[in-house]
C-alpha cells in the first residue's frame, strides 16, 4: 500500500484529502505541525508528497527544494494560485506534478496515479555502479550475477541511495524501517547493514558503503 503525505495548512481541506486517499485505498498521513516541515515529510518516508505552496511561515516551493536535496520522492504541488510562473517554478523544484484548487477529487485520484506509475518504472530502471536495480524483485543485477536481499536490506539500500554522498543516520534508517512495518532494534540494524555490505561486495562493489563513527552511514 502506498503512503500518501499532505502538507496542507487548512484544517478542512487536509481533512478531506485523508479521507479521500483513505476511500482510495491509500496509507494517508498529513503535516500538522509546521516546525522543520522538510524534515518531518522526509521522515516520514512517503511514496509520494501533495505539497500546498501556501503554508505557515515557509513557502512550499523552498520546502521542496529542501525536500529534493536529501530524497527522490513524488511531490505534486497543490495550490489555489494559478499561474504559469508558479507551475514553473514548481517544476524547476523538481514537482512532478502541479494541480489548483478547487480540485477535482477524480482528477487528483488520475494524478496520484500516474506519478506514483512513472515514479515506479523510474525505481525499476536505477542503477548503481552498473547493477541494475529491481526493488519489485528485491534484486541488484550485473552481466554476471544476480544479488537477492531481504526487504529490510533493499529498504536501507535504497535509503542510502537517495543520499548518496551524504551522511544517512542509524535514526533515520530505524524510521524508514519502521515506516514499513519492518519492526528491527538497534542490533539487527547492524546485522543488516553487515549482511548488505557483504551482497555489495559479492556484486562487486567493495568498501560500498562507509561507516561514520556516531554519525552514520554513507554509500559511496
Amino acid at each position: 500500500m502506498n503512503k500518501i503525505y499532505i502538507a496542507e495548512d487548512d484544517r478542512s481541506i487536509r481533512e478531506e484529502l485523508l479521507q479521500l486517499l483513505k476511500n482510495a485505498g491509500y496509507a494517508a498521513e498529513a503535516l500538522t505541525d509546521f516546525q522543520d516541515p522538510a524534515e518531518k515529510i522526509i521522515s516520514a518516508a512517503p511514496d509520494l508528497i501533495l505539497l500546498d505552496i501556501n503554508l505557515p511561515e515557509i513557502n512550499g516551493e523552498l520546502i521542496l527544494k529542501e525536500i529534493r536535496r536529501k530524497i527522490d520522492v513524488p511531490v505534486i504541488m497543490v495550490t489555489s494560485r494559478n499561474s504559469a510562473t508558479d507551475e514553473a517554478l514548481s517544476l524547476s523544484y523538481g514537482a512532478d506534478d502541479y494541480i489548483t484548487k478547487p480540485y477535482d477529487p477524480t482528477i487528483l485520484l488520475l494524478r496520484i496515479s500516474a506519478v506514483l506509475k512513472r515514479s515506479s518504472n523510474k525505481a525499476s530502471n536505477r542503477t548503481y555502479n552498473g547493477l541494475r536495480i529491481n526493488p519489485a524483485k528485491g534484486a541488484l543485477i550485473s552481466e554476471k550475477s544476480e544479488i537477492i536481499l531481504t526487504k529490510n536490506e533493499m529498504i536501507i539500500f535504497q535509503l542510502l541511495l537517495d543520499r548518496q554522498g551524504e551522511i544517512v543516520t542509524r535514526d533515520e534508517l530505524m524510521t524508514a524501517l519502521w515506516d514499513n512495518n519492518e519492526f528491527i532494534n538497534d542490533n539487527a540494524l547492524t546485522v543488516n547493514i553487515s549482511r548488505l555490505r557483504v551482497k555489495l561486495s559479492d556484486a562487486g562493489q567493495e568498501n560500498a558503503i562507509e561507516t561514520r563513527k556516531k554519525q552514520g552511514y554513507i554509500l559511496k
